[in-house]
């Protein structure tokens, strides 16, 4: 399953922008603004993929010199549990370890926190309601 670094903008970025919408945002009732995706544009964005297919993506944001923060985690549906979120997480945490961070922090969804747990991710702090869900604060050191 090839992974790779897309840029902001391209065609790569809109099927990113509609994999997000139809697992993250629809099911809540949400979507994105013009001014959520401007933000992203400095953002670290990767894509699994098969063939042309994207499969699965994830962003990483840099928040302090050697942090970096994983979001927008999303899996095609039908394919969650088949190990594309795992290895999502392997690929993102190789480049923010090889960009010199130390640590990867997360908004993880509350139904998706024992994933992370399997990660070696930890909870480090109360539950906390974003978009319309219960989440929790979740990191590791890399």
């Amino acid at each position: 399953m090839p992974l790779k670094i897309i840029d902001y903008g391209s065609k790569e970025y809109k099927q990113m922008v509609e994999l997000r919408r139809q697992i993250l945002r629809k099911p809540l009732g949400l979507d994105f603004t013009p001014e959520d995706l401007e933000k992203e544009k400095n953002d670290l964005l990767i894509a699994a993929y098969e063939d042309d297919q994207m499969l699965g993506c994830c962003m990483l944001t840099q928040v302090e010199p050697d942090t970096v923060r994983l979001r927008q985690m999303a899996v095609k549906a039908g394919l969650q549990g088949k190990g594309i979120g795992r290895v999502l997480m392997q690929f993102a945490e190789n480049i923010a370890r090889d960009r010199g961070n130390k640590k990867l922090t997360m908004h993880a969804r509350k139904s998706a926190a024992g994933f992370y747990e399997k990660l070696g991710y930890q909870l480090t702090g109360e539950e906390f309601t974003e978009v319309t869900i219960p989440h929790y604060i979740m990191e590791k050191y890399l």
